[in-house]
């Protein structure tokens, strides 16, 4: 039975999202003003991994012992693990063929010195076709990519394509698409289990009541989970940033994001390709939020002072631009 065309799956992640919505938008906020600041990138990424893992195995024990032999865990964990990896098996051959990856051997040279900068083996070179944008992805079967569209290496300059290349290439070094694959699959895991729970209350006349309302409290605990994935993933594109930073240094790395930005801002219908890619989450730039003027660098000042959607920023992988730039100003290179 496919799920999607079950009424109560359906009607199960529609209450998730509306949950996701509301706490993106009114406590997630109030939260994150409150301990911004407070902790460097690497504490933070890790206190929020705790605090991701420790919920999910809090949640599923709960689950599991509720439950008793109602739900079949390891039948829920191979399904989403066999599904997960099945897609970081064929992704990379997708993006090939989606975007006409081809080697370059001027961007080889490029990734080549930037890689050493970094102490880093240096993953294939290619270019995609597509708007300014540039990735990262690979598994094992295939290797490491840096992926650089043309259009976004004729837009940005030496230092600025180099900054964009660390970038990607700090994702490698931290191993962020393995990293986010297994924290994606825990929201995913709960979540079939509470629907799990739900179905089997409907044959228990005795304890129907209690593992519908576990199941449903396992469904909007799975919402919250992902809300704290995209938060971890938002920490890991900083810690790219980062990257990029040392490698170019601060200028380069802002005024390629800024370029970026404005390019979308001037092309809007180009905008909706990337709102609608199944790759996303790997690009380099993917929000949205700023009106178009022509780059100088008091655009970089003034996209640092532009207000942030904070819905629009919880709901996705990647930081608002305007943090990401002041985030690059607090950088200390030695």
């Amino acid at each position: 039975m496919f799920l999607i065309f079950d009424p109560l799956y359906m009607l199960l992640a529609v209450l998730g999202y509306l949950i996701m919505f509301a706490l993106a938008s009114t406590v997630a906020p109030k939260l994150a003003n409150r301990i911004s600041g407070r902790f460097s990138l690497h504490v933070s990424m890790l206190l929020l991994a705790i605090l991701i893992l420790g919920i999910s195995a809090a949640t599923i024990y709960a689950i599991l012992y509720l439950s008793g032999l109602y739900v079949s865990f390891y039948a829920i964990l191979a399904f989403v693990l066999i599904t997960n990896l099945l897609i970081y098996l064929i992704s990379p051959y997708m993006i090939n063929l989606s975007y006409g990856a081809k080697k370059s051997e001027d961007l080889q040279v490029l990734v080549n010195n930037v890689a050493y900068k970094m102490g880093m083996k240096p993953p294939k070179a290619v270019v995609v076709n597509s708007p300014p944008n540039a990735f990262a992805y690979g598994n094992i079967l295939t290797g490491k990519y840096v992926a650089v569209s043309n259009s976004l290496m004729n837009m940005l300059s030496k230092d600025e394509l180099e900054a964009v290349v660390g970038h990607e290439i700090g994702h490698h070094k931290h191993k962020d698409n393995m990293v986010m694959l297994l924290f994606g699959i825990l929201p995913s895991v709960i979540f079939y289990l509470g629907y799990a729970l739900i179905r089997s209350s409907f044959g228990d006349d005795r304890r129907g009541i209690q593992l519908a309302i576990a199941g449903i409290a396992a469904v909007l605990v799975s919402f919250v989970v992902q809300i704290l994935v995209l938060a971890f993933s938002r920490l890991r594109e900083y810690y790219a940033d980062f990257e990029g930073t040392l490698v170019a240094g601060k200028e380069a790395m802002q005024s390629s994001l800024a370029k970026i930005h404005l390019f979308y801002h001037r092309y809007p219908q180009l905008s909706e390709q990337i709102a609608e890619s199944k790759f996303r989450t790997l690009f380099i730039y993917a929000l949205v939020n700023a009106a178009a003027n022509p780059f100088t660098r008091y655009e970089i000042e003034r996209l640092k002072n532009m207000k942030v959607s904070p819905l629009e920023e919880f709901l996705s992988t990647h930081p608002p631009l305007p943090k990401r730039l002041k985030f690059i100003d607090s950088i200390k290179i030695r």
